[in-house]
């Protein structure tokens, strides 16, 4: 699946979603987006980015940026690969996330 551009910062680099990886610059960030009024700091990003209202890891991004992100992100998921191996690892993720959310570091 080819690279879906989401924004270029400020700077220059490329916000991109790569093979289900929302990436600065080619490097992964996140899997998942984050809705600004669920995120813990919410307060100091609005100040720095008013118009933001998701966050991409450490990118803030806009309602059209988000949807755009989104969409890529979902598209990669899409292909579902059922061996035995993928399971395992969606299994595991699952599992961390659980963990995280309930309080685990």
């Amino acid at each position: 699946m080819d690279p879906v551009l989401v924004k270029t910062t400020l700077d220059g680099r490329r916000v991109e979603v790569i093979d289900g990886w929302l990436c600065l610059d080619g490097r992964p960030e996140v899997r998942d987006l984050t809705v600004l009024d669920e995120h813990p700091n919410r307060q100091a990003i609005l100040k720095a980015c008013p118009s933001a209202t998701h966050m991409g890891g450490r990118l803030p991004l806009t309602m059209p940026q988000a949807s755009v992100a989104q969409a890529a992100l979902r598209r990669s998921n899409d292909g579902f690969d059922g061996s035995a191996g993928a399971v395992h690892e969606r299994l595991r993720q699952v599992s961390w996330r659980k963990a995280q959310t309930d309080g685990v570091e």
